[in-house]
């Protein structure tokens, strides 16, 4: 915890410098440079930790969403950019280091459309992440498959508990409205949806300006048609590389890039999706459940056969067990502490 905290002082400290930056010189390669410094610790930081949750979470957070961001910021684009003036600098922490996009309309976008509604959504998954940690007690008496479907969940419930409580606290503290971080990916009626529109919209968000417009512009001379297809396909490229190097953070194991062609599959299959929708266009179209199975299935199958085993690799998902369990005994000892001084 101490070294989590000092990490992320530093983190806040290298924010504040390139604010301070941002104030002094405009946008360009001037600017760039001078970030460079903070590129790099912010590549490290995770290696000074060694908490699985702590590390994932600042990987995530600041070793990608925070240097993609900067990266746009030193060209004057991306959230951190403004029309009229740099943000606010505490609005400019929370969204440089946080996973977070400001929404400038006045549409809500809660799970359930009032607040009581998003809180029982809300702890309806947090109990069925705690019931998947009990279950794990009988992972030697299951299929390896049934295991990794269990992690499967098990990602997409803390994940978005995660995103969710992040969001919750910037709202609370800045009143600002923000775009959701999951859309129900559950419900995806195709790859192009499950990727663009439903999962990990945070992600999606830096990708597209960082990754797939400035590809549309370089591969503009092929035509309209194959600049998109290479531009999916490098998306899910750059997607691919910055998953290998979380779970190299988290493991300390080096790649034997199955993540990278989970993403690669990904890509190509979406490019294929698009372009048969583009054949058709839309005289034909399957059933909308129809449409939620298939996609379902193939993100499952294709992420049991070459993104959830990195996950034994690494034991991540025994390190995280421990954890929970440390935690739980320490919330028992403070329990019986302050029981007792009462």
């Amino acid at each position: 915890m101490v070294s989590f905290i000092s990490a992320w002082c530093l983190v806040i400290i290298s924010l504040c410098y390139t604010y301070v930056v941002a104030r002094l010189v405009p946008n360009g390669m001037r600017r760039m440079i001078l970030f460079i410094p903070v590129f790099l610790y912010f590549f490290i930081v995770p290696l000074s930790l060694s908490n699985i949750h702590a590390v994932g979470i600042t990987a995530f957070f600041i070793s990608w969403l925070a240097n993609f961001k900067l990266f746009l910021f030193a060209l004057g684009r991306g959230p951190l950019a403004s029309d009229t003036k740099i943000l606010p600098l505490p609005i400019f922490l929370a969204v440089s280091c946080l996973p977070v996009k400001i929404h400038l309309s006045p549409k809500s976008y809660s799970h359930g459309g009032s607040s009581r509604e998003g809180l029982l959504y809300y702890t309806i998954m947090a109990s069925l992440l705690v019931l998947m940690t009990k279950v794990y007690k009988y992972n030697s008496k299951l299929p390896n498959k049934a295991v990794l479907t269990l992690y499967a969940i098990h990602i997409y419930l803390l994940l978005e508990l995660i995103l969710a409580a992040t969001a919750t606290m910037v709202r609370a503290m800045s009143g600002l409205e923000l775009e959701p971080q999951f859309n129900k990916p559950y419900l995806a009626t195709s790859l192009q949806d499950f990727w663009g529109r439903r999962w990990n919209l945070a992600v999606t968000g830096i990708l597209r300006p960082t990754v797939y417009e400035p590809m549309i512009q370089l591969f503009s001379v092929l035509g309209p048609n194959w600049s998109r297809v290479l531009a999916v396909l490098a998306t899910f490229v750059v997607s691919g590389l910055m998953h290998e190097l979380i779970f190299f953070y988290m493991g300390g194991l080096m790649p034997d890039w199955k993540v990278m062609w989970f993403f690669l599959v990904h890509g190509l299959c979406t490019t294929v999706e698009i372009a048969v929708k583009k054949k058709v266009n839309g005289r034909w179209r399957l059933p909308t459940g129809v449409s939620r199975v298939l996609t379902f299935g193939f993100v499952m199958v294709t992420g049991l056969w070459l993104f959830l085993p990195v996950f034994n690799r690494g034991n991540i998902f025994e390190r995280a067990l421990e954890e929970y369990a440390y935690a739980g005994a320490l919330a028992a000892e403070l329990k019986s502490i302050i029981t007792s001084l009462f």
